[in-house]
């Protein structure tokens, strides 16, 4: 698959979505943007210790999340740290983020796609948020200084990179020693054919791209991560696509850096 391909019709498809979304319609990353409206729950979309302040948000910026459920609440997050959210999307998760680290912590956003950054901005002046960032910027090329943020979050964006081992060479490059990576994203349980790997609307989709969750672990301890596991996800055996969340730790300077 050509990755400059790839990354066009991925840009695309949520530039439309954005487009739609400041505009005051609805649309989803999963399905045809006329007929959906998220990828997931609203339980999922919202940590469950936010979920009786959910009108601290406008229930538009709520309707915003594009992702397959939060990362937010294995990321335990706490106040005064800097968060870094690959693939911000229209910045729900974000402005979560930014509420749990409070006025001492920061929050980065980065997202390729120029009408996303623009939603997301919009969305954070509609909530007073003065500690969120937004950054255009790819996954594997992060526009972020190294070991300079101590969490890393991400909401069903890294399958939709084509470069997944430099998705996750660049987390690691940016992270303090000891920092920590919350992720949940769509896996798989065997690899996909290649009849719908070569899918660019199913790719954008978040399926074509999804690798299989030994493989999605395998990349993340080759980048260096360590204490790699799985928090959920895949419990119906018969089930080939679906949600994981993923939490690893960059190790401190003196940890060794092979285990596992």
């Amino acid at each position: 698959m050509n990755s400059t391909k790839i990354k066009e019709q991925v840009r695309e498809h949520y530039a439309e979505i954005a487009r739609r979304r400041l505009e005051g319609k609805r649309g989803s990353c999963c399905e045809p943007i006329s007929t959906a409206e998220s990828c997931c729950v609203p339980s999922d979309a919202i940590p469950a210790d936010l979920l009786v302040t959910q009108d601290a948000l406008a229930q538009d910026v709520v309707n915003t999340s594009l992702g397959c459920g939060t990362p937010l609440e294995i990321a335990k997050l706490q106040p005064g740290e800097t968060v870094l959210d690959l693939g911000s999307g229209g910045g729900l998760d974000c402005l979560y983020a930014a509420k749990m680290v409070g006025q001492s912590g920061r929050v980065i956003g980065v997202d390729m796609t120029p009408e996303m950054i623009a939603l997301a901005n919009a969305n954070a002046r509609k909530v007073s948020a003065t500690n969120v960032e937004l950054r255009q910027g790819e996954l594997e090329n992060l526009p972020v200084e190294d070991a300079s943020v101590d969490v890393i979050i991400s909401n069903c964006v890294v399958n939709l990179a084509p470069d997944k081992d430099r998705v996750f060479q660049e987390a690691f490059r940016v992270l303090r020693p000891g920092g920590r990576v919350a992720i949940s994203d769509i896996v798989t349980r065997v690899p996909l054919p290649e009849v719908l790997r070569s899918n660019m609307e199913s790719w954008a989709a978040c399926v074509s791209g999804a690798i299989t969750e030994k493989e999605y672990i395998a990349k993340m301890r080759a980048a260096g991560f360590v204490g790699v596991a799985k928090m959920s996800g895949g419990e119906n055996p018969i089930e080939p696509v679906y949600s994981a969340k993923f939490v690893a730790r960059k190790p401190e300077a003196s940890d060794d850096r092979r285990q596992v």
